[in-house]
């Protein structure tokens, strides 16, 4: 090789265009390089990790992986001139992956191991790079999920994972002048569950189902001759045909359907039903939602909620992301908390004036794992005073039994008693507005954390619109407050991600969780605050944190700079956590947070280091914005 030249095309490359002459000269100098004729496999899925980093000079390589039963490919990538691959397997130290073939004669430089993690080790630029490819880690994290699924065999594909269009049956629909018992003659043979009204137009303007043919027709004894618009449900629910299947299923569960329609490019596609999304072993999340409906009792809801971690390890198996499987827990609860707070008005009696059950916390933010404290409160409409003592006498019996009910289902005590049985968590709505006020007007530490604690707060049952009231006057409160967002500014950056001196890792040095660090505490919380804190200076009234990242993209100078980082930062976060907690479940154990360093591969070390540095540098944009308004 001629030195000169290759200087001249790594300084072009990135990662390689960002080191310094020097450098770039001493790893010019240090590479090696190889022909692969076309059809060459250079590394095979299942086989030995990658010792270099290859660099492709001239040609092209296919990525893809084979399922287990050695079907089809999955094409995951091609790549071109400039293009480099075998980081991941390099940095793992695990089996490769994926199959690299070359697609034409190719021509590699070869950039050894050993001189590759010196300069991650010393130069931020060139690491800074790699930290793309979080995502493409997480990615390879769901293929590997995948791969080991009961459910990836045959087809190549997995359920949750697949777009919707792929599994969408045909559609059968019938005028909506058509009788009810030609409706019914077209479901009887065709062998369906459902049918699309269609107008005039022949735009989808209802559906019917067996249920409507049961609750409408044959019990009320409807005539059969009349239209079948009569009995159409219509309202109708749709997703779109490259949405993940998941979507599916988060909107089946929030709207307690079992039909969906499935559109595409505008026009109608077809349709799915819940059956379309059984999970292997015949389970489904939707199955568990219409369970807790159909429970008359508590200890009835309990068995139900057992079924969550079996669900969890289901979609693991099939590769869905972490924060898709929050969001389908975070259904699933809110059906269990709803139902026990219906259970407790059928027991008690109907509440002597309106309110709202919010959630805080993880719940609020629809980012749970497994089950997580019980954080609650009730805010109820404002009282004549002559009704006050029977309105606390009343919330204060009904908040106990579903404080308790809770516990059997399986939500374990908030240990800083954040609950609606608590008196102070359950006020009129003048309260809330009064504690509001003196948060943001005296922000002393208590304050700015009890705030903390209501910012993440959403509605779960009950009339939203007093809730909503209370979002609405507490973001007005906030115009301007400097003080208060200092005060907060203040609290969060104090607690800083477990990173020391040469990225080394501060652990527990003592105690039961001695090598360990908590995630949640100092990995997630920490990412939380700081795009909370965004998302209160821009008046974004969302509570999820994935939610606020995607609003703030175009509103925040911090987040517009790191939003694709702090997404994919919070995704693999999530990730580890949930797949600790199950490993922990399944071995008879209580789930923590607690992760012990040694027990990541050197990748997910690289990456959780990148992560934890990424949240430094947003807590220190954070300090240096409010640094002349902490105290």
């Amino acid at each position: 090789m001629i030195l000169e030249e290759v200087i001249n095309f790594l300084e072009k490359e990135p990662p390689f265009q960002f080191l310094d002459e020097a450098t770039l000269k001493s790893v010019a100098n240090s590479l090696s390089m190889e022909f692969y004729p076309k059809n060459t496999v250079i590394l095979k899925q299942d086989g030995p990790p990658s010792d270099f980093l290859r660099i492709i000079k001239k040609g092209a390589v296919k990525v893809f992986t084979e399922s287990k039963s050695g079907g089809e490919e999955v094409v995951m990538d091609y790549k071109g001139e400039g293009d480099n691959f075998g980081f991941s397997s390099m940095i793992s130290e695990g089996i490769q992956r994926t199959t690299v073939v070359a697609v034409d004669d190719t021509i590699c430089y070869l950039l050894r191991k050993e001189r590759v993690l010196k300069l991650l080790e010393s130069n931020p630029a060139f690491s800074e790079y790699f930290m793309s490819y979080l995502s493409s880690y997480l990615d390879r994290t769901y293929k590997e999920m995948q791969s080991k699924s009961t459910f990836y065999g045959g087809s190549g594909r997995v359920l949750f994972t697949t777009p919707v269009g792929d599994i969408t049956k045909e559609v059968v629909s019938v005028g909506e002048e058509t009788s009810i018992r030609e409706a019914a003659q077209v479901m009887a043979r065709k062998k369906i569950s459902s049918l699309i009204i269609l107008d005039k137009r022949n735009l989808p303007v209802g559906i019917v189902t067996d249920k409507d043919f049961r609750g409408k027709v044959v019990a009320k004894a409807r005539s059969v001759s009349e239209p079948v618009k009569n009995i159409m449900t219509i309202s109708l629910i749709r997703v779109d045909a490259s949405d993940p299947c998941y979507e599916a299923v988060l909107k089946m569960i929030k709207y307690n359907i079992h039909h969906m329609l499935v559109i595409k490019e505008g026009t109608l596609k077809g349709i799915m039903t819940d059956h379309d999304l059984t999970l292997p072993q015949g389970t489904y999340p939707l199955a568990s939602a219409g369970d807790v409906e159909n429970q008359q009792t508590i200890d009835g809801l309990i068995s139900v909620s057992v079924k969550m971690n079996t669900i969890v390890g289901l979609l693991l198996e099939e590769g869905t992301k972490a924060s898709c499987i929050a969001k389908v827990i975070t259904e699933i609860n809110d059906r269990l908390v709803k139902r026990v707070l219906e259970i407790a008005e059928k027991t008690h009696g109907q509440p002597p004036v309106p309110y709202c059950w919010i959630a805080f916390g993880s719940e609020g933010r629809k980012e749970q794992t497994f089950k997580t404290d019980q954080d609650n409160a009730i805010i109820y409409a404002d009282p004549e005073a002559t009704e006050e003592e029977e309105i606390r006498r009343y919330f204060s019996i009904f908040t106990s039994f579903v404080r308790d009910s809770l516990i059997k289902v399986g939500f374990p005590l908030c240990p800083s008693d954040c609950m609606a049985s608590n008196p102070y968590w359950c006020q009129p709505l003048k309260a809330w507005k009064r504690y509001c006020s003196d948060w943001i007007n005296e922000p002393t530490a208590d304050a700015v954390l009890k705030s903390l604690i209501l910012f993440d707060s959403r509605p779960i049952y009950g009339k939203f619109g007093i809730f909503e009231e209370l979002r609405d006057s507490v973001h007005s409160m906030l115009g301007g407050r400097s003080i208060f967002l200092g005060h907060m500014a203040n609290m969060i950056t104090k607690n800083t991600p477990p990173i020391g001196f040469l990225k080394s890792f501060v652990v527990e040095k003592t105690g039961e969780h001695k090598d360990n660090f908590n995630l949640k505490v100092k990995g997630i919380t920490p990412l939380v605050d700081a795009v909370r804190l965004c998302a209160l200076e821009r008046g974004i009234k969302e509570t999820s944190t994935m939610e606020r990242i995607h609003a703030l993209k175009d509103k925040h100078t911090f987040v517009k700079e790191f939003s694709d980082e702090l997404e994919h930062a919070l995704e693999f976060m999530m990730y580890i956590r949930i797949h600790h907690q199950f490993v922990q479940i399944n071995e008879g154990m209580k789930a923590d947070n607690f992760i012990n360093p040694n027990t990541l591969s050197n990748f997910e070390k690289k990456t959780i280091s990148e992560v934890f540095h990424l949240i430094s540098k947003m807590q220190g944009l954070i300090f240096e914005r409010y640094k002349l308004f902490m105290t």
